[in-house]
Order: structure tokens, then C-alpha cells, then sequence
């Protein structure tokens, strides 16, 4: 079901760069959410994707599909997904930073609003057996500095002073 509804969608993909690249308007969403994998060796679970440490990897133990699961407390919008690429199964060289983006097609659609993201591996080498991830990143759209507010400014002088 899930990956009828990718193959349909156009998922934009970029990536290749060694560091990490994110546009001043969007903001790094993960740690608001609670992060569980399906499974894991012992030293190389969650706490390895969200480390910021590029040696380091999560590294599944199990049969596939091997999944990471992302739940927010509440709905949140979010824009782009990016994970650290690894080409060899030898872990020699790592490849670069993957953007997945989750706007769709419409240039009104820059966002997802969800509860939950859940990324699989359905398979890949050797049947899945130790599929490796060493950073993933959810990013969404800054909030609006002044709440209730219909108009987005983003100029300080806007911000600083107030219409009554």
C-alpha cells in the first residue's frame, strides 16, 4: 500500500553532498518527536540516527522490512526528510546527505501535516541482513514569529513593530 502510493507520487530525491544543506526557513523537527526502530544491534539503536555523529550508524537485526518510526505528540507539518546515504555494504565511504522532499507536485503543497512518518527498508543487499543509517533528519517550516498573525514578515522591522 505504501509503496503503490510512493511509485505514484513523484518523490523528489537530491542528494550526494557531504554536508548537510537546509534552507534558513525550515527547522529541524526530530527532536520533538519519540524516535523507535524495529529492531537493532546492542550499541547501534535510535540514539545512533540522532547523534549527529556521522561515524556512528543504526544497524538492524532482524528480517525485513526494518522500519524507523517517527511519532509527534501532536500534528505537525513537515517539509523534508534527510538521511545519510551509505553506497558499500562495507561501510568504507559513506556517500553523502539524501533529500527526500514531501511537498508534493502543487506549489501550494510545501508540507505534510502527520502525526507519525515512518521510513522502511524493504529490502536491499543480502536480503536486509545489517542495513545501516548513520543520521536522519525531519524538517518542517519555522512557525510564524508572531502568533495568530495571517501574514508572514520576516524582515526585522516588521517583526519589531506592531500595527493598532
Amino acid at each position: 500500500m505504501a509503496t503503490e502510493s510512493l511509485e505514484s507520487e513523484k518523490v523528489k530525491i537530491t542528494g550526494g553532498n557531504q554536508h548537510l544543506i537546509v534552507e534558513d526557513d525550515l527547522r529541524e523537527m526530530g527532536k520533538q518527536a519519540a524516535w523507535t526502530v524495529s529492531s537493532c544491534k546492542t550499541g547501534n539503536g535510535v540514539s545512533s540516527l540522532r547523534d549527529d555523529n556521522l561515524e556512528t550508524y543504526w544497524q538492524s537485526d532482524g528480517a525485513q522490512p526494518h522500519l524507523v518510526n517517527i511519532q509527534f505528540q501532536k500534528k505537525v507539518k513537515l517539509q523534508l526528510v534527510v538521511l545519510y546515504e551509505i553506497k558499500t555494504v562495507e561501510l568504507v565511504k559513506p556517500t553523502g546527505w539524501v533529500y527526500l522532499s514531501l511537498s508534493g507536485n502543487d506549489p501550494c503543497e510545501t508540507f505534510v501535516n502527520t502525526f507519525m512518518l515512518q521510513i522502511v527498508v524493504l529490502s536491499n543487499h543480502l536480503n536486509g541482513r545489517d542495513t545501516h543509517v548513520r543520521q536522519i533528519k525531519v524538517y518542517g517550516p519555522q512557525p510564524n514569529p508572531i502568533p495568530h498573525q495571517p501574514f508572514q514578515f520576516t524582515s526585522r522591522e516588521f517583526i519589531t513593530f506592531t500595527v493598532r
